[in-house]
C-alpha cells in the first residue's frame, strides 16, 4: 500500500508547555477564521434591505460563493503542507482571508460582495487542513479527539464573536464597518503563526529532501482513503450535519425578526439596545457557550470512551444528532422569543458535539504524511455539500414556503428551518453505520 511505502516525517517533541500555548495560539487563529466566516450572517436582513437580495441570494454570498474556492482550494494546499512550512502557510491564509473581509465592507452591489466571499474562502482554505496536521504532530495519539475538540471550540467561538461584534457594530456604524472590524486582527495573528508557531518535523529541509522522491502523490493518497469506508461514513454523515447547521445559521436571526420582530426590539429597549445588537448578542452568547461545551464535551467523551471501544467515536455524534431534532423543532415553533433562544441552547450544544470525534477519526485512519490531505478532503465534503448547499437550499426553502406556497415570510422561513433539521436523521444514519467498520480502519 502507498501507506507503507512512504518515509513518514521524523517528528520533534515539543514541551507540553509549548503544546498547550501552540493549541491557544491556534484555537484564536480558528476563531478569527470563524469570526469573519460567520459575521455575515449576523448582517443578512441589513444586506438584504440595503442591496434588495432574496433569501436565495442570501444563501449564495454566505454559502456556496465562500464554499466552492474553499473546499476546492483546500486539498492543493494540504499537499503542500505535506511538505512545506505548515505555520508560515496558516500566516499567508490568516493575511488573505483578513484582506477580504474588509473589503466585504466596500462591496456595492451583490457581485461585488459575493466577489469578496469568494477571496475570504480562497484564504480561509490554507487554516484547518495544516492546523490539523500540526496538531497530531503536537499531541499523543491519546489526547487527539480532545485536543482537536479544543481547536474547534474556535467555531462557536468565532461565531459567537461574529454574532455579538457583528449586530452591534452594524446598530453603531452600519453593516460595512461590521465587515472591516471584524477582518484588523488577522495582521497580528499572522505574524505570531509565522514566527512562534513551530515546525515539528524534525531537521526540517533535509527531512524533506529526503522524503520528496518518496512523497505519496494525491491519487495515491485517495486510493488509500477510497479503502476506508469509515472515512467515507463520517464524512457524509458531517456534511449531513453542516448542511444543517450552515444551512441554518443565516436564517436564525431572520426567523426572530421576521417573526417576533416587536418582542425582539421591546427586549433589546430594555437593554438599551437595538434590534441587531440585542439579537446578535443573545444568540451569539448563548450559541458560543453551547457550542464551546459541546465541542470541548465531544472530545472528552470519544477519547474516554474510545479508549475501551473505538466505536464511541462514532456513537457519540451518532446519538447526539437524533437527539436534536424535537428541540430544534419546539425552538422554532413557540410564541416566546427567550423560551425559543434559551432552548436553542440544547441543539447548539448537541449539535457541536461532533468536532473532535469526527476529525480525529480521520486523522487516525491514514499515515501521517497523509494527514494534511485526508483533512482536506474530509472538509472538501463536508463544506461542498453543508456550506456550498445548505444555505442557498434552505433559502430557496423559505422563498418557496414564503412565496409560492402562500405562508409568507415569517412563516417560510419557520417551515425552512423545519424541514432542514430533519436531515439530521441521515447522519445519525451514516455515523451508526460506521461503527461497523471503524475498528478496523483505524491505524494509528
Amino acid at each position: 500500500m502507498a501507506e507503507t511505502a512512504t518515509q513518514s516525517p521524523v517528528i520533534a517533541p515539543v514541551s507540553s508547555g509549548y503544546r498547550r500555548y501552540a493549541l491557544w495560539v491556534l484555537l484564536i487563529i480558528y476563531t478569527l477564521n470563524f469570526l469573519d466566516r460567520q459575521v455575515v450572517n449576523i448582517l443578512a436582513e441589513p444586506i438584504k434591505r440595503d442591496l434588495g437580495l432574496a433569501d436565495w441570494q442570501l444563501g449564495m454570498m454566505t454559502g456556496l460563493a465562500f464554499a466552492i474556492f474553499y473546499t476546492v482550494l483546500g486539498i492543493p494546499i494540504a499537499r503542500l503542507a505535506e511538505r512545506k512550512n505548515r505555520p508560515r502557510i496558516i500566516a499567508a491564509s490568516i493575511l488573505a482571508w483578513s484582506a477580504f473581509t474588509v473589503l466585504c465592507g466596500f462591496a456595492q452591489n451583490v457581485w461585488q460582495l459575493i466577489a469578496a466571499r469568494i477571496g475570504v474562502g480562497v484564504g480561509e482554505a490554507g487554516c484547518t487542513p495544516p492546523a490539523h496536521s500540526l496538531i497530531t504532530d503536537y499531541v499523543p495519539k491519546e489526547k487527539r479527539a480532545s485536543a482537536i475538540a479544543f481547536y474547534s471550540i474556535g467555531t462557536p467561538l468565532g461565531t459567537l464573536a461574529g454574532m455579538a461584534m457583528g449586530g452591534l457594530i452594524a446598530d453603531a456604524y452600519g453593516w460595512r464597518a461590521a465587515f472591516m472590524v471584524a477582518g484588523a486582527p488577522g495582521v497580528l495573528f499572522a505574524i505570531i503563526a509565522a514566527f512562534t508557531l513551530v515546525e515539528p518535523r524534525r531537521q526540517l529541509a533535509a527531512d524533506l529532501a529526503g522524503r520528496a522522491a518518496h512523497q505519496v502523490g494525491f491519487g495515491a493518497a485517495l486510493a488509500v482513503l477510497m479503502t476506508k469506508k469509515t472515512f467515507w461514513l463520517v464524512a457524509f454523515a458531517a456534511s449531513i450535519k453542516a448542511f444543517v447547521g450552515y444551512g441554518q445559521a443565516p436564517f436564525i436571526a431572520s426567523y426572530f425578526f421576521r417573526n417576533h420582530g416587536a418582542d425582539v426590539a421591546a427586549l433589546a429597549a430594555q437593554f438599551g439596545l437595538k434590534s441587531a445588537g440585542f439579537l446578535g448578542l443573545a444568540l451569539g452568547l448563548i450559541g458560543g457557550t453551547a457550542g464551546v461545551i459541546g465541542a470541548w464535551l465531544g472530545g472528552q467523551l470519544a477519547d474516554k470512551l474510545g479508549a475501551r471501544d473505538l466505536r464511541a467515536y462514532v456513537t457519540v455524534p451518532a446519538i447526539a444528532s437524533l437527539v436534536t431534532l424535537p428541540f430544534y423543532i419546539a425552538a422554532v415553533s413557540l410564541d416566546s422569543v427567550t423560551a425559543a433562544i434559551g432552548i436553542l441552547t440544547i441543539p447548539i450544544l448537541l449539535g457541536t458535539l461532533w468536532y473532535g470525534p469526527v476529525y480525529a477519526t480521520a486523522q487516525s485512519i491514514v499515515d501521517p504524511s497523509m494527514r494534511a490531505t485526508a483533512s482536506a478532503v474530509l472538509l472538501f465534503v463536508i463544506n461542498l455539500i453543508g456550506l456550498g448547499l445548505g444555505p442557498v437550499a434552505v433559502g430557496a426553502l423559505s422563498d418557496l414556503f414564503a412565496g409560492p406556497m402562500g405562508l409568507g415570510e415569517g412563516q417560510g422561513v419557520r417551515w425552512a428551518l423545519i424541514v432542514s433539521t430533519m436531515f439530521g436523521l441521515v447522519a445519525f444514519a451514516l455515523f451508526w453505520a460506521a461503527r461497523k467498520t471503524i475498528r478496523e480502519d483505524m491505524v494509528g
